[in-house]
């Protein structure tokens, strides 16, 4: 049986150093399991439709979100469709994730994060109600590992933006804030953030041992998981 190659899946940035970071998560992940492709649903190419038109065998699409939004639900089976590939399963998001908590906390620490300091788990925002849910668990599971109450702000389209809860608590508590960057990579989101008032704000999740693992483990319950009889184009695999 021919191993299926993963297309990891990601949004998609302008800023260089945000694509150089997808692509050594990709590498990174490649090490493990083989051939790995990278596709973007937004700004820049190629497509996953354009990548899984490049496939011949079996593949697995793994969508690196955080957070289950219009881009999981929507983008992702319209460009599997739109290849026409045969062979096709799809992930869960990454996120939320306990791993993702795990990750985030470290960062926190890099940052100069304390146990007391105040916390902004700072994610990107949308006006799919699936997607702020996902956002809303992602920080209770960070809560769970600093010890104390997250609080959440967006960069755009939803709401409380970022700045203003940075600036509710530092006024309420008169405590340190940090912000945990609930980003994938670097770019525009991610540079906002420095302007937010914080004391701290912590890098992207990056490229981190425990998020490729993740990956892995997405790619590998997919990969192995029963074909049903009537499989002919997508299968989500949950």
């Amino acid at each position: 049986m021919t191993r299926p190659a993963l297309v990891l899946v990601a949004h998609g940035t302008r800023s260089t150093r945000g694509v150089d970071m997808v692509a050594a998560l990709a590498d990174r992940v490649a090490a493990e399991v083989g051939p790995t492709r990278v596709a973007f649903v937004d700004v820049l190419g190629p497509s996953p439709s354009e990548v899984l038109r490049d496939l011949s065998g079996p593949a697995v699409v793994v969508p690196a979100f955080l957070a289950s939004g219009y881009h999981v639900h929507t983008d992702v089976p319209r460009e599997v469709a739109d290849s026409g590939h045969p062979d096709v399963r799809v992930t869960p998001a990454l996120g939320p994730d306990p791993v993702l908590a795990r990750v985030l906390l470290e960062r926190l620490r890099e940052a100069g994060w304390r146990r007391g300091d105040a916390v902004v788990l700072a994610a990107a925002g949308s006006s799919d109600r699936r997607a702020l849910a996902d956002v809303r668990r992602a920080a209770a599971m960070l809560a769970a590992t600093t010890g104390d109450r997250v609080e959440i702000g967006y960069v755009a389209t939803a709401r409380p933006r970022v700045p203003d809860v940075v600036g509710r608590l530092r006024e309420q508590s008169g405590r340190r804030v940090f912000v945990a960057s609930y980003l994938l990579a670097h770019g525009l989101f991610h540079t906002r953030l420095a302007d937010a008032g914080a004391d701290g704000v912590a890098e992207p999740l990056g490229v981190h041992p425990e998020l490729v693992r993740l990956l892995v483990s997405r790619y590998v319950t997919a990969a192995v998981a029963e074909v049903p009889r009537d499989h002919h184009r997508m299968s989500p695999v949950r």
